[in-house]
């Protein structure tokens, strides 16, 4: 058996055995060196020279976990949420259920996309604003199906699509990166301009799963118990259980200020680390949490990043053993004498690898380095164009995300819904989400590689 493939097989096969993301990387990335014929020593150094390239990745978590952090410690997301539910809850009370219904599920879905870029706190909100909000969605039998697939969506599709934030991470520093990497030997050059560009078809899929969730599948009334349940702030039974302060008049304007610098930076310089600090430094001065506590608040951001951190180093490692071990140009050949010259076989057969890896590991962000070394120079073989190229890798990875049992995408969403214990992760959260999203994701993406 082809190295790489055994090599993928054992990692999966271990995530999928619930083993730690991290030991299953390393130890395909092992299986893979001694089959592809080198050494134990030459196996670690490979390794070692990868992980190397993922340093970056990981420190743009970092930043940004820690400008979540201080975002955080401002107060703005808790008044923000409060406001919410304070808004609905005298909704609520109105005839008008459907406007009601279209509210909650529009400001879900909003504070989702926010999350990934203009306040990037990733999953941090669910606790705090989905847990008050159940009573609103039981007194209006609100399917909370339809509600994971909203949040799923704006946790998934922004950062596919908008290059700031966690897009500027998957898009910039991951799936650019690697594209060049991989085709530099091969002529391929991918401009950053480039990259949203050729996502947008395929998350124009998920959005029309999104609608097809929220408007036919998920539309009927569903019940459920009415259950007391207490949201992050009661469960802390701390400085918060009493309700969020407001935070003061400057540190909401620095908040503001702090967010509009970072995204500027990022569109500007396509850094997420340099808009991060920026950010950082801005709601320091604004008063939000003491230059000397810095320390204190990297330490609590990268905490909150670190799994997600060390993934992407593993996977860039086990990239770097897989291109070392010489046995992707036999996968590449070996794939050409299968599919002969039939380019919309071998651009499926692409995507439904990369559904199969990114379910196993939970992490789009981590598929890419492992599928971007194997793909690109199948892609350039098959005579795929620059941007079909980008949509096979890019679509390759998201496809899995929404869907997984391992990924925050759906971890997240059932930390809110699920507090009264009456809604499934699998069949109400995973299984959901990977029919309105992967779907439409295989056929957007097959079409969208198929006519760039």
């Amino acid at each position: 058996m082809n190295a790489v493939i055994l090599a993928v097989l054992v990692m999966v096969a271990l995530s999928l055995a619930r083993v730690s993301v991290v030991f299953a990387l390393m130890a395909g990335a092992l299986v893979g060196g001694l089959v592809g014929g080198l050494s134990l020593e030459q196996t670690l150094d490979a390794f070692n020279t990868g992980v190397g390239g993922g340093a970056q990745v990981a420190l743009a978590y970092a930043t940004l976990g820690a400008f979540a952090v201080a975002i955080s410690r401002s107060g703005l997301p808790d008044m923000l949420a409060l406001r919410l539910i304070s808004l609905l809850g005298q909704e609520a009370n109105a005839a008008q259920q459907a406007r009601v219904k279209t509210l909650l599920l529009s400001a879900v879905l909003l504070v989702a996309v926010f999350s990934q870029n203009l306040i990037p706190v990733h999953i941090a909100f669910i606790p705090i604003l989905i847990p008050p909000l159940l009573k609103v969605m039981n007194q209006l039998n609100l399917d909370r199906r339809a509600v994971a697939c909203a949040l799923t969506f704006g946790l998934t599709a922004p950062y596919m699509l908008l290059p700031v934030g966690f897009g500027a991470i998957f898009l910039n520093d991951i799936l650019l990166a690697n594209l060049n990497s991989a085709g530099a030997p091969l002529g391929l050059e991918v401009t950053r301009s480039m990259v949203p560009l050729a996502m947008a078809i395929p998350v124009g899929g998920m959005a029309m799963g999104l609608l097809v969730a929220l408007f036919w599948s998920y539309r009927k009334p569903r019940h459920y118990q009415a259950l007391e349940v207490a949201s992050q702030h009661s469960q802390q039974g701390g400085e918060r259980h009493t309700g969020t302060p407001e935070p003061h008049k400057l540190g909401l304007i620095m908040s503001g200020v702090a967010i509009v610098a970072a995204l500027g930076l990022q569109l500007y310089s396509g850094s997420m680390i340099l808009g991060g600090l920026v950010g950082v430094a801005l709601l320091s001065l604004g008063g939000i949490f003491k230059w000397r506590e810095a320390d204190d608040l990297f330490t609590s951001g990268m905490r909150m990043m670190a799994l997600i951190g060390f993934i992407m180093i593993s996977a860039a490692g086990f990239a770097e053993v897989m291109k070392t071990t010489g046995e992707i140009d036999a996968l590449v050949e070996s794939a050409f004498a299968v599919f002969g010259d039939n380019r919309g076989l071998a651009a499926l057969i692409m995507l439904l690898v990369g559904l199969f890896i990114t379910l196993g590991i939970g992490s789009s962000f981590s598929t890419i380095p492992i599928i971007a070394a194997i793909f690109v120079p199948l892609a350039l073989q098959f005579g795929f164009s620059p941007m079909a190229t980008v949509v096979l890798v890019g679509t390759a990875a998201a496809l899995g995300d929404a869907g997984s049992p391992a990924s925050d995408s759906t971890l997240g969403p059932t930390s809110g819904l699920n507090v009264d214990r009456q809604h499934d992760h699998i069949w109400d959260s995973v299984v959901p989400t990977f029919l309105h999203y992967n779907l439409p994701l295989i056929g957007f993406g097959w079409l969208a590689a198929m006519m760039l």
